[in-house]
């Protein structure tokens, strides 16, 4: 059972989150989130939080499936993170210039699902 956890507007840059997410793509679902409980960058809550959020909706899914539900069978199929809208902030420079500062955002995406799942989203 395939199931997907998104998490919009995160205040990270996109290039920090995505150092944390490619650390659990492909592992198992409880593996990945132990790894992020002891990662050192901020991210890693956010990006645990949104796995935990998968792994729950998988729960659902099943239950209302009324399929069999296994939590140590969950794979982390697929982890990105796109990049959010960006705000523009000033800040005054040197000789009545002005410097530009972008606070990006990011959109983090997590798919758990068994192995089985995997295999037939291949063929």
């Amino acid at each position: 059972m395939e199931a997907k956890a998104q998490a919009r507007y995160v205040r990270v840059t996109p290039q920090k989150a995505r150092r944390v997410v490619n650390e659990v793509r492909d592992k198992a679902a409880l593996e990945a989130a132990d790894i992020l409980r002891f990662a050192p960058q901020a991210v890693a809550t956010d990006v645990r939080k949104v796995l935990l959020s998968a792994m729950a909706n998988s729960k659902v899914k099943a239950e209302l499936a009324g399929e069999t539900f296994n939590e140590a069978d969950l794979r982390v199929l697929e982890a990105y993170v796109d990049e959010g809208p960006t705000m523009k902030r000033f800040r005054p420079r040197a000789q009545g210039r002005a410097g530009r500062i972008l606070k990006r955002s990011s959109h983090i995406t997590i798919v758990v699902g068994t192995k089985d799942d995997k295999l037939k989203g291949d063929l």
